[in-house]
């Protein structure tokens, strides 16, 4: 295995590792605690606040350190910090040390995607297809969050939930560090081998008018993809009776639907390194506002192969932003700017929570669906504005 390779699987289980200890609690933990501890769900959820704004806050400062100082030495930092995190967490004996052990959690997964995805893109030139590869890794960690903790709780107690983990990112932290160092004298990622777009000729305005539908269009992904994978099991449950009798057949068709959809970044990523990102971008978030208002009132087999169609679009949103990024942004800045986007991101999605619960509770998940089109309607709207440029367009510029 190449070098480029090596050091790309290792940022693919880095954002693995990221979505996965950072749903260890709020999966299947928390629940178990709830009867442990003699508290009710509702009382124990709160002390996982805490590391969710982490999550967000301090991807900002981490993006500004990686610049100023080494990314991979601060994707080595993540390994060994979120490992370590969940060791300490795995210690806790009262819903204080729980709530101050996720937060040390958060703070540590917060460097992932500013650090890491400057890393995926760092001297590549098409950056569609490996940053949709990246993007089913993390798919791939919600998923598996679920599943191992559950394992592990049963097999040897909620503990064992945060300490296997913990000691397996801690492992792979060390093997990075050793990567690292005995890579010193190789370009990362290729950075030496190919070459990077050019903003040469782009003037400032279109350059911010491209930022500005970077971050709204972040804000609106946000706000989809935390709505639809938090609600989906909730709306199999109601909308799939005949289908999904039990709690395990509810969850089973929810990991069916977000495998399957996770591939659709693949696809949209192979297009946006040979298409517009504009109309690569306005086909999906068309899609979305179709298929949210086509499942609105459906039940059955019928909502569950149109949620499919929905998941896919709203997952194949995933990477265009971040294509977007990296081919506008400077390498000092990349890592920044990526940090800024998913501030956005987290700050969308930290909104979702009451507005579901209020939506569902007033009018019931017909008027979440028609919320969510409008939505995706207005980036749809946004998105349509973007230059036909090189910036967009994956070509690289032309020689001076």
């Amino acid at each position: 295995m190449s070098r480029d390779k090596l050091n790309f699987l290792f940022l693919n289980f880095g954002h693995l590792y990221d979505h996965y200890f950072v749903l260890i609690f709020a999966t299947v933990a928390a629940l178990t605690l709830a009867s442990e501890w003699n508290m009710t769900y509702a009382a124990l959820i709160p002390y996982a606040t805490p590391g969710f704004i982490a999550f967000g806050m301090f991807a900002v400062p981490a993006g500004w350190l990686a610049d100023k100082w080494d990314r991979r030495h601060m994707m080595t930092v993540f390994f060994i910090g979120i490992g370590a995190s969940a060791m300490a967490t795995a210690a806790a004996q009262s819903p204080l040390q729980i709530g101050i052990g996720l937060f040390c959690i958060g703070t540590f997964a917060a460097i992932y995607h500013p650090v890491g995805l400057a890393l995926v893109v760092e001297g590549q030139t098409k950056t569609g297809v490996i940053l949709a590869v990246n993007g089913i890794w993390g798919n791939v960690g919600v998923g598996v969050a679920a599943m191992a903790t559950g394992v592990l709780i049963d097999l040897a107690g909620w503990r064992a939930a945060f300490l296997a983990p913990g000691v397996l990112s801690i492992a792979t932290g060390l093997l990075y560090g050793v990567f690292v160092r005995f890579d010193r004298r190789e370009a990362p990622m290729g950075l030496s081998k190919k070459p990077k777009p050019s903003l040469a000729g782009v003037e400032r305005r279109t350059i911010i008018h491209i930022f500005a539908v970077i971050f709204f269009s972040t804000a609106v992904g946000g706000l989809t993809f935390q709505s639809t994978t938090f609600a989906l099991p909730k709306i199999f449950d109601e909308r799939l009776t005949d289908l999904a009798g039990t709690a395990t057949l509810v969850g089973t068709f929810a990991f069916v639907v977000f495998s399957v959809a996770a591939a659709a970044q693949l696809v949209v990523g192979f297009f946006t390194d040979r298409y517009s990102v504009r109309w690569v971008f306005g086909a999906v978030a068309t899609t979305q506002a179709v298929f949210f208002l086509a499942v609105q009132d459906l039940t059955g087999w019928p909502a569950l192969i149109v949620s499919v169609i929905v998941m896919m679009a709203v997952f194949g949103q995933i990477p265009i932003n971040d294509v977007l990024v990296g081919r506008i942004s400077t390498e000092e800045w990349r890592s920044r700017i990526f940090a800024f986007r998913y501030l956005v991101t987290f700050t969308a999605m930290a909104s979702t929570l009451p507005i579901i619960a209020w939506l569902h509770a007033t009018w019931g998940f017909t008027a979440l669906f028609g919320v969510l089109a409008a939505a995706a309607a207005a980036m749809l709207c946004a998105v349509l504005t973007l230059p036909g440029s090189t910036v967009v367009t994956g070509k690289p510029a032309p020689a001076e």
